[in-house]
């Protein structure tokens, strides 16, 4: 236990002989949004000179400041490091932990959002683009699963929000062709807006992929009754 305090208590002792005001030029250099993954971001702010972070929900986090380029984060038990070159990011000190791996956080560039944020802002064509330079980079990253942006669809169905719903469910059939299941949801989106006639043609789609999907079955079998 002594052990794995003792880097810390190092820390803190550093951060408390170092001021925790900051140089106007590193201000102005460092301010900004990281890319902390593909859909998540820290925000760097100052208050009085004093080094302040965003971060899931948290808008006040405070970061102890090591020296002039280094500062610990708390909530994420790191050390983190202002690095300007090649261009200003953001990299978590090495240590044990890291298995060796150097975490970089890239500053974003003004007006760049994440895919969500797209959503949100309802940018759905610039969501889409977003999407793709992910699956480009990554095709197994898990913010471009069929799951979780269909689970995204849904939340906004659950909302009654269902012009929402239907751009995302379109945006996952474009990065998912293949599957039965996107065209489903995409067959139900259309269904809730009682446009029943495209809504039939992706039921089709769905199953001409998956003839045992039941979901389109039970859905084309309430359409014809009505």
């Amino acid at each position: 236990m002594k052990k794995n305090l003792y880097p810390l208590f190092l820390l803190v002792l550093l951060a408390s002989c170092t001021s925790q005001k900051n140089l106007k030029d590193f201000i102005k250099t460092t301010s900004g949004r990281y890319l902390f993954n593909e859909n998540e971001v820290i925000e760097i702010f100052f208050k009085e000179q004093i080094l302040h972070a965003k971060w899931r929900g948290n808008e006040h986090i405070k970061l102890l400041k090591v020296n002039d380029s280094s500062f610990y984060m708390k909530e994420l038990n790191e050390k983190i490091v202002f690095v300007n070159e090649p261009e200003m990011h953001i990299e978590l000190a090495t240590k044990t932990e890291h298995e060796g791996i150097i975490y970089h956080f890239r500053k974003m560039t003004t007006g760049e959002k994440t895919p969500n944020e797209y959503f949100k802002a309802n940018e759905f064509d610039k969501a889409l683009t977003a999407f793709k330079v992910i699956k480009e980079k990554d095709s197994l990253s898990p913010v471009i699963t069929e799951r979780s942006i269909n689970s995204l669809g849904y939340t906004f169905i659950g909302k009654g929000d269902y012009d929402s719903a239907l751009e995302v469910f379109k945006i996952n059939v474009v990065l998912y062709p293949n599957s039965s299941n996107v065209f489903n949801s995409l067959g139900e989106a259309h269904f809730l807006k009682k446009d029943t006639a495209t809504a039939i043609v992706n039921f089709k789609k769905s199953l001409a992929i998956n003839p045992e999907n039941r979901s389109s079955k039970r859905f084309l079998k309430k359409i014809t009754k009505e």
